[in-house]
Formats: structure tokens, C-alpha cells, sequence
């Protein structure tokens, strides 16, 4: 009965905290840290608190976002945030995550989960990651349901939704209802976010979409069809009119580079209401994987110092996928950090290694995460001391190679084995031209901490 009183009770002070909060100054926001840092007894928490308290003081830009993200967002959907994300994610999930750990022989459970419930999409986007799955297989509603409740007793309790057009599945806002004590992350490319759409999602509150974009209307229009661009502005606008935060997610293409690490990129998108943006590398896979679009180890060097500016310019937050690993520890993938589960129920290492040993429809969630592949990769994970080159697909393409061919392990589409077969030499000399820059920015970090 404590036990369960005590989350609840925390989260009624939390409620009534952030409706203080809304209507505080920028210096009243950093002295609420103090008590923040006085309610939770996990030191790491504490540290982290202390981390933000002193960037706020200094005059770090997140400070604006967290004073935009009090006052814009509407009750409903913050006060399912900090139910979902604050209380079950970070308080609770910590304590059932080690827990899991201790009874799974010291393997932690990854902090978040992505999920392709479908592949149907109605665009047809050059290079889309996604684009060789089939499409006339949905993982079944009984499957999603299971595999978050799963996913709940390990403590995890925020998941990624990516596709295809996740929005396409009619019994998915079903399934965050039923789900409404975890965290959405929903990967789309908006133009399914109609004023029907929006409110229902506005009533869920547990929900956050990432939409994406290739840079601005002449760039998007071209990859995502013509008028697409007008269609994402419009949700947007939907969206921050409803209140609910959302962001942006920009794939870097070799073409468009020089747009996506422009102060007007951005710009624009923060204007029209983006509290997140997310960056991911074009990578040769799923349709018609074209080598020449992938971004040079120049420009994916240039990403990574210009989202280092962002971050202290801009009223924004800000993931760099391939760039992060010093932020993350390395490689999130293979079930370190995160895992991937595909529409047919493939259980892949990262949503670019279309590789798999398990499907979810045949194992547990549990079975699926302590896999022998999973402990293969981080095996090799732990191995690399350079956390600016972290990816097995084209830092360290040797693990690639060597854990698809594990006793089990299947390529999860027609094609998936291209990226070994037919790019291997492009990937090999990518991996030493850009472990040169890699090396230097890595010895300039870590003489910044000495």
C-alpha cells in the first residue's frame, strides 16, 4: 500500500508544483531545482539536477524551453508527462528496471523500446529506411498489447513509434488509451494530423509526435511529393494550437546538408512551434539504397559541431543519432539502450540493422532482450573507446559483419544484405576517413574534461 501511495502522492505534489511553475519567473524555475534535487534520493538524479541547475544559471537556452514548455502546453497533456515520463519512466521505471537486472544475472534492461506497428505508409520517399518492408503485415493489436505490458514489468515506459506511417493503424490511439501510463514518442510524417486527429490527441495527452522534414519546401516537396510540406505546416500549426509538444526529425542527406546545419532551419521550424529536433544520417538501406546520398564524413562532422551550437543558441533540444554517443555512453542498439521490433515482429538491434535472431510473436520481451545477439554487440559496444565512432553499420562495420553471421541471425527483408555485400567497400573506407576527424574531435574532448 506505501509503495503505491508513495508515486501517487509525489505525483499529486508534482501536479500542483508545474501549475505553480507555469506561472514563474526564469529564477524562480531554478531555485524549484533545489527541491527537486531534495525529493529524490538516487544520487545520479541528483547529480543530473545539479548539472541542469548550474547550465540554468549560467544562462543555458533549455532553461527558455522549459519556460515555453510550462506556459504553452496545455494542463491535461503535462500533467500526463509527468505521470508517464517524470514518475513511471524515470522514478518508478529506475527502480523496476534494476530490479529486472538483478533477476536477468546484471543485464539492465534498454530505457526505451522503438516499434514499428505498421509499414504502410502513402508516400513514396527515395532512401526511406523502411521502404523494403512489407507491407501487407501489421504486428496484431494482441501483440502491441503484450508487448507493452512486458515492457511495463521491466520498467520501461516510454516507446518510439515509427513505420511506415504509424498513424495509418485506426486501433493505435486504442492502444494509448489503454496504455495511458506510458510515454508515445510518434515518428510521422504529418500529413495524416488533421483538426480530428489533433484533438484526439490533445484528450490522450500521453502522446508526442516527431514530424518529419528534408529542410524547407522545395526540399521536403521534392523527397515526400508536392504539397507535403504545406500539409506538415499545417499540423504543426494544429498541434501548438492544441498544445502539445512535438518536434521535428531531419534525415541529412549528401544534398541537403548545408540546409540542415543552417541557424534558418532551425529558426523556421522553432517558429512554427518545435521544441525537439531530431537528426538522423541517410543510410544506405531498405529502398533503393544509393550511396551517393549518404552525407560525406565531412558534412556528418560539421552535424555533429553545429548541433554542439544549437544546443547553446537555440530555445530548442536537440538528438543527433550517430553524433551522441558521448552524450549516451556509445552505441545505443542491440538492447543496451534501445532495440527496434518491426511490423512483422522481427526483433532488430537498431532500426538501420535490418538483422534479427528473434521475433516477438514467438518469444518474450524478456527472451528477446537477453538474446545472444543482443550480448554480442554490447560485448563489442564495451570494446570501443572512442564514443564519437559508435555505429556497428558504418564506424565499426567488422561487428556488423560478424554478428549477422551468428548461428540464427536472418536478414529481416529482401535486399537487407546489402549494406555488407554490395556497399562494403565504401563503408570500410567512410570508416577510416571519418575515424580521422572522429580521433581528433575525441582527443579535443576529452582534453576539454582534463
Amino acid at each position: 500500500m506505501i509503495k503505491t501511495l508513495k508515486p501517487f502522492l509525489f505525483s499529486k505534489f508534482l501536479y500542483g508544483l508545474v501549475r505553480v511553475m507555469s506561472l514563474s519567473s526564469e529564477r524562480a524555475l531554478i531555485s524549484y531545482l533545489n527541491i527537486a534535487e531534495k525529493a529524490t534520493t538516487r544520487e545520479h538524479y541528483k547529480r543530473a539536477i545539479r548539472s541542469i541547475r548550474e547550465m540554468w544559471r549560467n544562462g543555458h537556452p533549455s532553461l527558455k524551453v522549459a519556460m515555453k514548455v510550462l506556459k504553452n502546453t496545455s494542463p491535461g497533456h503535462k500533467k500526463q508527462i509527468i505521470r508517464c515520463f517524470i514518475i513511471n519512466q524515470l522514478l518508478v521505471g529506475s527502480t523496476k528496471r534494476k530490479a529486472f537486472s538483478e533477476s536477468a544475472g546484471g543485464f539492465y534492461p534498454p530505457g526505451l523500446l522503438v516499434i514499428s506497428p505498421s509499414m504502410k505508409c502513402n508516400l513514396n520517399c527515395f532512401g526511406c529506411y523502411a521502404g523494403m518492408y512489407k507491407k501487407d503485415e501489421d504486428l496484431p493489436y494482441e501483440v502491441l498489447d503484450r508487448v507493452l505490458n512486458e515492457a511495463k514489468e521491466m520498467g520501461v515506459h516510454f516507446v518510439v513509434v515509427s513505420g511506415g506511417e504509424p498513424f495509418f493503424r485506426k486501433d493505435l490511439l486504442t492502444l494509448f488509451e489503454k496504455h495511458s501510463d506510458m510515454a508515445f514518442h510518434v515518428f510521422t510524417h504529418g500529413g495524416l494530423l488533421d483538426e480530428k486527429l489533433v484533438a484526439r490527441l490533445a484528450d490522450l495527452g500521453n502522446i508526442l509526435p516527431a514530424i518529419s522534414v528534408e529542410g524547407f519546401r522545395e526540399e521536403t516537396d521534392r523527397r515526400r511529393g508536392e504539397g507535403h510540406y504545406e500539409r506538415v505546416v499545417r499540423a504543426m500549426k494544429l498541434l501548438k494550437e492544441a498544445g502539445i509538444l512535438f518536434g521535428y526529425s531531419a534525415t541529412m542527406t549528401k544534398q541537403n546538408a548545408g540546409i540542415m546545419v543552417s541557424d534558418e532551419f532551425v529558426d523556421h521550424w522553432m517558429e512554427k512551434g518545435c521544441t525537439v529536433g531530431w537528426y538522423f544520417l541517410y543510410t544506405p538501406v531498405g529502398r533503393e539504397p544509393n550511396w551517393d546520398l549518404v552525407p560525406t564524413p565531412a558534412q556528418r562532422d560539421l552535424l555533429r559541431s553545429r548541433v554542439a551550437h544549437f544546443r547553446t543558441t537555440k530555445e530548442m533540444l536537440f538528438g543527433d543519432f550517430w553524433n551522441d554517443g558521448p552524450v549516451v555512453g556509445g552505441c545505443i542498439a542491440g538492447g543496451r539502450k534501445y532495440f527496434h521490433i518491426n511490423s512483422k515482429g522481427d526483433v532488430e538491434p537498431c532500426v538501420f540493422c535490418h538483422f534479427a535472431l528473434h521475433n516477438i510473436k514467438n518469444v518474450s520481451l524478456r527472451e528477446a532482450v537477453t538474446s545472444p545477439l543482443f550480448k554480442k554487440i554490447q560485448d563489442y559496444q564495451k570494446a570501443n573507446d572512442n564514443l564519437l565512432r559508435p555505429c556497428m553499420i558504418i564506424d565499426q562495420p567488422h561487428v556488423y559483419r560478424d554478428v549477422c553471421k551468428m548461428p540464427g541471425v536472418y536478414f529481416t527483408h529482401q535486399g537487407a544484405g546489402n549494406i555488407v555485400d554490395q556497399f562494403s567497400a565504401e563503408i570500410d573506407e567512410y570508416a577510416v576517413a571519418y575515424g580521422e576527424l572522429a580521433e581528433k574531435a575525441w582527443d579535443e574532448l576529452s582534453a576539454k574534461k582534463e
